[in-house]
């Protein structure tokens, strides 16, 4: 009978333990995807308007270069 005390008093702590961690590692692979996501979308949104610009200023240039030109 002692064994299986001193078997359940270890391997149910650590069997805990062992839930708990696998939880917590779970939930922070969860939430780096979440800032991720959020991230890549702020991404995107850098990038469509840096092209914008960049559109913006070549036109700008072809003017500035046919207006130079005689």
């Amino acid at each position: 009978m002692l064994p299986v005390i001193i078997f359940a008093a270890i391997a149910i702590p650590l069997l805990i333990v062992a839930f708990l961690g696998v939880k917590r590692s779970r939930d922070s692979v969860e939430h780096e995807a979440e800032l991720e996501e959020g991230s890549r979308n702020e991404l995107e949104r850098e990038f469509a308007a840096a092209e914008a610009y960049e559109e913006k200023w070549r036109a700008e240039q072809h003017d500035k270069k046919h207006e130079s030109s005689p």
